[in-house]
């Protein structure tokens, strides 16, 4: 057998599967098609962490719960941006009022600690800010913010730096049983495991999305003084939620089954800050999201093939905890040992504008690229650039080096820098530029070049 295990899909779950899995002595390996990890996180760069008060699923529930306890402690060994924020969820009506009472009656069955009921006194107190009619709510202090790349890609680094091998731009074309394992064919090789997980979307997943979510990140000043995550509950089942990211300003949340334009979005987004103008939004975009369980189909295990399959907007939340009883479970029946050596620390990285003045002279000292900035509106330098590329499963594409570092998300939204990010790329990957993608196959980002140059 070639492998012990085949990770089928390098989206979160199966790098975090790989990272799990990596504190064993076993050999692994991580198929995906794409030339990067965690193609399925959110565009977005902040998320919420739940604690599973909303999910209607009681399995899903606890799921989200035990994933944002584990959730809090990846943060602190991988570095990842993480912040505790508590929730107000509101209604806005006699109907909102009955679904905020029920699932905070759900939440005392759950015996989830830190959730209250407010009247409308107790949310002026909690959050002044809020200007507008609000019957009840419920308040809980269990939620967060964290970036969902960060998490997803310190998985897979973590797990490549303990011995897992990633096949990357490698499509699945065949699996099938053999003699006590399985061949699995890709469009460039031939493998045979013991043992298969397969994360990879199933067809009704990658065509049809019920659910459209739509952000609006906003001017740092609106909203400023928020100091919670704000929401309301819909008896529809739309939600809308302001939600503080990573980087100071605040971002609309607008989940919805109803077919929504820009002009609609704006006006549900009044709902919560009625004070919102056309020009107070920075960026606007929305992506298909989902309501569907979770199915962690390991009925077939001892036959070694194992399914996680579902899309669900709790998923990052999920993940860890899933992952974890996941391997667990097979552990247990390969009967492996634990590694002495493994290194569960990822390598060090560093934000430019975060540093202190005297802390950006030193790595300047030992490094001058990062005294090169090139993306302006962000701060973002060479140096950071170059080790998004360079470090362990490094970026590959434009949308892996915004995702790693943060370029092209300023008010210029790449117009100043994006040639030179480009021109960076091409030359620590001995490419032309005109093979230089933003994410998948066939998003070249330039079609051609009037006159070829060393440099741009």
């Amino acid at each position: 057998m070639d492998y012990d295990v085949l990770i089928l899909g390098g989206g979160i779950v199966g790098c975090a599967a790989a990272y799990e899995l990596s504190k064993y002595n076993l050999n692994i390996a991580l198929i995906e098609k794409e030339y990067d990890v965690a193609g399925d996180v959110s565009l977005l760069n902040t998320i919420m962490v739940y604690d599973g008060l909303e999910n209607d699923d009681e399995v899903l529930a606890k799921l989200e719960y035990e994933g944002s306890v584990l959730i809090a402690e990846a943060i602190k060994k991988f570095k990842i941006p993480y912040k505790k924020i508590e929730s107000i969820i509101f209604a806005k009506n006699a109907q909102d009022n009955k679904k905020v009472e029920k699932i905070y009656k759900r939440a005392q069955e759950r015996r989830i600690e830190g959730v209250t009921l407010l009247n409308e006194k107790d949310i002026k107190k909690l959050e002044p800010l809020i200007n507008i009619n609000i019957k009840n709510a419920i308040y809980t202090k269990n939620t967060a913010i964290i970036c969902p790349y960060d998490l997803a890609i310190a998985y897979g680094e973590v797990a490549f730096e303990n011995g897992v091998k990633f096949k990357l731009e490698e499509e699945v074309l065949n699996l099938e049983n053999i003699s006590a394992g399985f061949s699995v064919i890709t469009n460039k090789n031939k493998f045979t495991c013991k043992y298969v997980i397969d994360t990879t979307p199933i067809k009704s997943e990658e065509d049809i999305s019920n659910i459209r979510m739509h952000y609006c990140i906003l001017d740092k000043e609106i909203g400023k003084g928020l100091n919670k995550i704000v929401g309301t509950f819909s008896s529809n089942g739309e939600r809308i939620f302001i939600l503080p990211m990573l980087q100071g300003s605040n971002v609309i949340v607008i989940s919805s089954k109803e077919k929504l334009d820009y002009v609609m979005v704006l006006e549900r987004a009044r709902e919560v800050i009625p004070e919102i103008k056309n020009e107070d939004v920075l960026s606007y975009f929305s992506e298909g999201s989902f309501n569907e369980e979770i199915v962690i189909n390991d009925s077939a295990l001892t036959d070694g093939y194992i399914r996680i399959s579902g899309k669900h907007y709790g998923k990052v939340n999920m993940t860890p905890a899933i992952v974890k009883k996941l391997s667990e479970n097979l552990v247990h029946i390969i009967k492996c040992k634990e590694k002495k050596d493994f290194n569960d620390k990822r390598r060090e990285f560093y934000k430019f504008k975060e540093l202190s003045l005297e802390e950006k002279k030193n790595i300047i000292k030992i490094n001058s690229k990062y005294g090169n900035i090139i993306c302006v509106c962000k701060q973002i330098t060479e140096g950071e650039i170059l080790d998004s590329i360079r470090r362990p499963l490094g970026a590959r594409t434009i949308e892996g080096i915004r995702k790693r570092t943060g370029v092209t998300e300023g008010l210029c939204n790449g117009a100043y820098c994006l040639n030179k990010i480009v021109a960076i790329l091409a030359r620590e990957t001995n490419k032309s530029m005109l093979d230089i993608v933003k994410d998948t196959k066939g998003s070249k980002i330039l079609g051609s070049r009037i006159k070829e140059f060393d440099s741009v």
